[in-house]
């Protein structure tokens, strides 16, 4: 499209953020913000780390996107009040509360320009994001073209759907609470092994000799 910047909200290390540069760099090559306190959420109290701004950066200057992505040390609220830019896709992962959800959602929202991407990160298992998205995004006026994959839902920003376009929305919702739970649990399984093998082999690795 070409016609307004990529957002991430909740970048930890950079995975999802390295994923977006790359689909724009493939495309129209726009500018991606990568906005996250970088200490002090779920994901950082369960693999017990305190700090990740540093390792996202690392992150995605080896990735070779460095130059596409602008990561910031900001919440989401801090962010939104001081963003002007116009947002043709952005990706919510950040606190999955249902009202730290929906204020990501409506601080966001106006800032995305007609026929923009919405999309939610664990929307399948955590029931914040998962409220949010049926109420806002399959059940709304206000998108077109609801899908997801894995546990990411995504939707077409619009002035006003049709009935059919809602139809289909709400056709999307009950396969991706059919099919998504599933293939979120598979992903997960993969990455939780991806993990402990990579943990394994450090803590494998000799401690140099002083």
């Amino acid at each position: 499209m070409g016609r307004g910047v990529i957002v991430e909200i909740g970048s930890w290390k950079g995975k999802s953020t390295i994923w977006l540069a790359k689909g724009s760099q493939a495309g129209q090559k726009v500018k991606v913000y990568a906005f996250d306190p970088h200490s002090a959420s779920i994901v950082h109290q369960k693999h017990g780390e305190a700090w990740t701004f540093d390792e996202l950066k690392q992150n995605i200057s080896r990735a070779g996107v460095a130059d596409i992505v602008s990561p910031v040390v900001a919440t989401s609220e801090a962010a939104a009040s001081r963003f002007n830019e116009p947002i043709e896709m952005i990706f919510i992962d950040g606190d999955h509360d249902y009202e730290a959800v929906k204020r990501d959602f409506e601080l966001w929202y106006p800032k995305v320009v007609d026929g923009g991407v919405m999309a939610f990160h664990d929307t399948t298992v955590w029931q914040g994001p998962k409220k949010l998205v049926a109420e806002r995004i399959y059940k709304s006026r206000d998108f077109r073209d609801g899908s997801f994959a894995g546990s990411i839902a995504f939707a077409k920003k619009v002035k006003a759907n049709t009935r059919g376009q809602r139809l289909r929305n709400r056709l999307a919702l009950i396969a991706k609470n059919c099919v998504g739970p599933l293939q979120d649990f598979v992903e997960t399984q993969i990455e939780n092994s991806v993990w402990k093998a990579r943990q394994r082999r450090k803590s494998q690795i000799p401690s140099p000799q002083v």
